[in-house]
């Protein structure tokens, strides 16, 4: 593999630092962690929220021998992504893509059915279950780790003081050495738009809907709407999705992103782009939404059934009196820290998404591993290129590293390779073969900068690429790895093999 060992010798460097999504510099040089300070403080780490970042710091810091407590005001450890996030819209999704593969798929495959109907309460089951079996997982995992788990809204009295009002009605205070932040986020508001849970909804409400909405407006072409208007668009609702920007998931590939859009509208999924939500009125028995091009124009009016807000999230840290203690944060929230998660107040910490950088559980979970490594005196490390990306439609979406637009944008000189799944022996065997791989490698010394995957799996298959990318490995290290045939993630060898070579396929 002599490009690889060229790769590794010569590749200049396009990932900047993940320091840059953090505050650094000579304002917080001076912040360091205070580890294990002597004093009559009864934890070394204090937790506040019990979410993805909040529960894996806390079990971390208890494997490394710090005494541990972790505050989650919900009642129920996993955050918005267990309770109400991740988990609960993925059992959705698979739930509804079997119902649409059983009424669609099934005959060519030949599996005859006399009816397929939708049992909407059987399906909020199924969902429900898997949301309480792993939150009960996480208990058990602190009482195997020795976390003290207190259930409760905490608030700062100090640096190194808690107080926790109870979901029993009392209250204490919580004493330690370390505390950090873990409290996440909420769902972003839109001027004049009230959520109710029932014909206006966040994606909480959206993953309880009683019915089958007859129309159904998502407002905002993110992950969560794309994810949440495929379920219900499956199940049988008209989806129309409302974005102000230009393009849907702006984060994604240009060429890829192109690509998904029109597989979405092949399952029926309407776009009105470039539109602006005017206001939203429920008065009547439907809702009625006035819309606007976003450069201004003339109004519109279209009704639905039920209102879909998911237009972004933002930090969570309502109550927590920050302002107390003087922890600073920037203009939309998020709590400024240093490269150690450190904020401006000795002692206290902060990570996942009341931070800069990206809003997802496993980023989060990084953070929470790293931030507890620095309060053990270890060190930990979180690179934000590094970081993947996936959207749970089917085709799934999933990235990591750079986009084409950003390498342009870098100057850098450097080759694309494409594989089609139509294109791939697996894909067409159970067909389902729609997607592609693009990868995007530097020329002069074949490092990889960005895989993008359009893919039935494509969550899953990308995580190859997390590793090459981490490993600063070449696009012909990956051509030359022996994948199991028949698979789909030989596209993935047959894409790097375009990206330095020729692929053999096509």
């Amino acid at each position: 593999m002599a490009m690889a060992s060229i790769a590794r010798r010569k590749a200049m460097t396009v990932f900047s630092s993940s320091s840059k999504h953090l505050c650094s510099g000579t304002k917080y040089s001076w912040i360091l962690s205070r580890g294990f300070a002597s004093g009559s403080d009864d934890n070394d780490v204090i937790v506040i929220g019990g979410g993805p970042g909040g529960y894996v710091a806390a079990i971390k810091a208890a494997q490394l021998g710090l005494k541990t407590t972790c505050i989650e005001k919900r009642g129920a450890l996993g955050g918005t992504c267990l309770n109400v996030g991740c988990i609960p819209s993925k059992a959705l999704l698979h739930s509804s893509h079997m119902y649409h593969e059983a009424k669609h798929s099934f005959a060519s495959h030949g599996v005859k059915l006399a009816s397929v109907e939708v049992d909407l309460p059987a399906m909020m089951a199924q969902k429900d279950k898997a949301v309480g079996n792993l939150t009960k997982g996480i208990e058990g995992l602190f009482k195997k780790n020795k976390v003290n788990y207190v259930k409760g809204y905490g608030k700062f009295l100090s640096p190194s003081e808690v107080s926790v009002d109870t979901l029993e009605g009392g209250n204490t205070v919580v004493n330690g050495k370390n505390i950090i932040i873990a409290t996440g986020s909420d769902v972003k508001s839109l001027p004049g738009v009230t959520i109710d849970e029932e014909r206006i909804v966040s994606s909480t409400g959206a993953l309880a809907l009683k019915e089958v909405p007859k129309k159904l407006f998502v407002i905002g072409a993110g992950y969560i709407g794309l994810e949440m208007g495929s379920v219900w668009g499956r199940l049988g609702s008209e989806v129309t999705v409302v974005e102000f920007a230009p393009d849907i998931v702006p984060t994604m590939d240009g060429e890829i992103r192109k690509q998904f859009q029109r597989s979405l509208e092949k399952q029926k999924m309407k776009f009105m782009l470039k539109t602006k939500v005017v206001s939203v009125d429920t008065t009547g028995n439907g809702v009625k939404l006035t819309l606007e091009p976003a450069a201004g124009g003339d109004q519109t009016i279209l009704e639905a059934d039920v209102v879909l807000v998911s237009a972004g999230r933002v930090p969570f840290t309502a109550g927590l009196q920050l302002d107390k203690i003087g922890v600073e944060t920037d203009k939309a929230g998020r709590i400024l820290v240093n490269d150690r998660f450190a904020t401006n107040v000795p002692g206290v910490y902060a990570i996942g998404d009341v931070i800069p950088g990206p809003m997802l559980a496993h980023k989060a979970e990084e953070d929470g591993v790293a931030c507890v490594e620095f309060i053990a005196g270890k060190q930990g490390h979180v690179d934000y290129d590094m970081v993947p990306g996936v959207v749970y439609t089917h085709p799934e979406v999933a990235y990591v590293g750079k986009t084409e637009e950003q390498v342009k944008a870098l100057g850098v000189n450097y080759r694309v390779g494409k594989f089609p799944f139509l294109a791939n022996s697996r894909a067409k065997a159970i067909d389902d073969a729609e997607g592609v791989v693009k990868i995007l490698a530097e020329e002069e010394t074949d490092k990889i900068l960005g895989v993008h995957i359009m893919a039935p799996n494509a969550g899953e298959l990308i995580h190859e690429a997390v590793l090459a990318l981490q490993y600063g490995a070449s696009s012909e290290d990956i051509a030359r790895t022996c994948h199991a045939h028949p698979t789909m993630s030989e596209a993935l060898k047959e894409a790097a093999m375009a990206t330095y070579d020729m692929p053999i396929h096509i």
